[in-house]
């Protein structure tokens, strides 16, 4: 009779606790050993900012489980306040440091699973050690973070991605005085731009100070018990009681390196499809690895706590069901944000990735309700959705909006991952009933609206040119044109229904650009003006998409 296998496994949250519980549901004989640094094991990181703010009201609600309970339930031996120093692979053994005694021992292993996670980043400035400038991570992080924010009037969030910009929303609702900065020139820097001023206007009627294009070089202490000071690159001075950290993360794969494991250009775990690294007997799963992306085969990395969960379960299948095991399909980044009353998330590649890549793509940006406009409730919604011209297949889409966002975004993942093209959206058959969607929803029109672009029937242009040769032809109403004018010099207006009978008061030697509010009446009058001869094209996905909110002569988002 063999031996019980033993499997040890390094990292007890998101991939670390998900592997162990598959692990012994497939093997009731396996010696399974938890080994965690911090005294929590299995608990719910992504729910961290919402206890600081206090939506969650119940510390206890985050932890999914305790080392007791996983010990009773799974017959785990978990060993908590527990480091992993050393790897031993030709011994296969792995050598732990009691955190509390400083002892150490060496645990043998037939299989071992690293699950390190990353941490928050934490540059390297001038007074970067103050203990009033925090980063999130864990409980007993989220536990100082709470204290200090109930003490605190003036919070300086650095970093607008989406840790930072969750914090930013619970610091607000605690009634702290927040300013964000954010290095790049727009909030949630993984969106195109567009995409993001829902979220902006959000902020700024929540009265959040945005510093955008900036960036902190130091930290200043005042004096004793004064304010924290700081500084930016454009010479401001920014005090804050309070500074958190939100500036991305690094994986935590000094042990691994220390291993000679193979590791990718940004130090995160190179591993195979099913999660097993350099070194056969030795898996590794969730923020500290390096996967596919499922769209274009390059190495990426996705500190997410889904696809955490899923590859510490595939590699639990493989060490145990080798043979049954289906491998990992990739890694899309799908993720979404709620800032106050706003969402906004995104799946696949975006415009700037696809930019960067030098890859070719074609791009449509619709408006729409996120329900049926006639019935009461109804929410905008904005889709941009990114495709293949080659042959139609989805690569992208990213979502905002006042309801409904996660549903889309939920849509076109599951197409991306089926493979499915943007003929394949416009057909796709979902749920409808007045207070849930629409006869043809949101993700119906992008497949349409795609479709008429591909097959030339319109010419979709993302901005209105300076170019004073160019025709800018408002199609609204007049009362809304007067009540939200489009912010562009001899734009002309005709409404829709009167634009046949009234085409000879347009130049047929220059070209036309239509617009309306959400881009649907703009196709319109683009086709009857490309069937009477002239060169038209239309704004995707109308004023709404395009205008910053904040400016009086602009349109606002709704």
């Amino acid at each position: 009779m063999n031996p019980p296998l033993r499997l040890v496994i390094i990292g007890g949250v998101a991939a670390g606790a998900s592997a162990a519980a598959r692990a012994r549901r497939l093997s009731e004989s396996a010696a399974i050993t938890l080994i965690e640094r911090g005294p929590d094991v299995s608990f719910a990181n992504c729910g961290l900012p919402y206890f600081v703010g206090g939506e969650i009201s119940q510390r206890d609600a985050l932890a999914v489980q305790t080392p007791a309970t996983l010990k009773a339930m799974l017959a785990l031996d978990v060993r908590t306040h527990t480091e992993a120093i050393a790897l031993d692979r030709a011994g296969r053994r792995v050598q732990v440091r009691h955190v509390a005694a400083g002892t150490t021992e060496w645990l043998p292993y037939d299989r071992l699973l690293l699950a390190p996670g990353a941490v928050p980043l934490r540059p390297e400035l001038p007074g970067v050690d103050d203990p009033r400038i925090l980063t999130l991570r864990s409980l007993a992080d989220m536990d100082r973070l709470k204290a200090a924010a109930d003490a605190a009037r003036r919070v300086a969030v650095i970093g607008a991605g989406f840790i930072g910009l969750e914090l930013t929303e619970q610091l607000v609702r605690l009634g702290k005085q927040v300013t964000l900065v954010e290095l790049t020139d727009q909030v949630l820097p993984p969106l195109d731009r567009p995409m993001t001023r829902l979220l902006q206007d959000e902020l700024h009627r929540r009265s959040v100070e945005l510093v955008l294009g900036d960036r902190v070089t130091a930290f200043v202490p005042g004096a004793a018990g004064g304010n924290l000071t700081c500084r930016l690159a454009s010479g401001r001075d920014l005090p804050a009681d309070l500074v958190v950290l939100s500036v991305g993360v690094r994986p935590e794969t000094a042990l691994a390196r220390e291993a000679g494991l193979a590791l990718g250009p940004r130090g995160h775990i190179r591993v195979n499809a099913f999660m097993q690294t350099s070194d056969p007997a030795v898996y590794a799963a969730g923020d500290a690895i390096e996967t596919e992306d499922f769209i274009s085969g390059d190495a990426l990395a996705v500190p997410l706590g889904g696809p955490a969960n899923r590859q510490g379960r595939l590699a639990a299948d493989h060490i145990f069901r080798p043979t049954e095991t289906k491998p990992y399909h990739g890694s899309l980044g799908t993720a979404i944000v709620r800032v106050f009353d706003a969402a906004a998330g995104l799946t696949g590649w975006t415009e700037k990735r696809l930019r960067a890549a030098g890859r070719a793509y074609r791009t449509v940006t619709v408006n729409d309700n996120h329900h049926a406009g006639y019935f009461p409730g109804a929410k905008p919604i904005l889709l941009k959705l990114l495709w293949d011209p080659a042959n139609g297949r989805v690569l992208g889409a990213q979502a905002t909006g006042l309801a409904g966002v996660d549903k889309r975004l939920d849509v076109i993942a599951t197409a991306i991952a089926g493979g499915l093209t943007i003929d394949d959206l416009a057909q796709l058959e979902l749920a409808y009933a007045p207070p849930f969607g629409s006869a043809k929803d949101i993700v119906n029109l992008a497949g349409f609206t795609a479709g008429n672009a591909r097959d030339g029937l319109v010419t979709p242009v993302d901005s209105l040119p300076a170019d004073p040769s160019v025709q800018v032809l408002d199609v609204r109403p007049p009362p809304l044109v007067q009540a939200h004018p489009v912010p562009h010099p001899g734009v002309r207006n005709i409404p829709l229904a009167q634009l046949r009978g009234r085409l000879g008061e347009l130049d047929r030697t220059r070209p036309v650009i239509t617009v309306c509010a959400l881009g649907k009446t703009a196709y319109f009058a683009a086709r009857i003006l490309a069937q009477n001869g002239f060169q038209a094209s239309a704004l995707t996905g109308g004023i709404r998409a395009h205008f910053d909110p904040r400016s009086p002569a602009k349109l606002p988002t709704p």
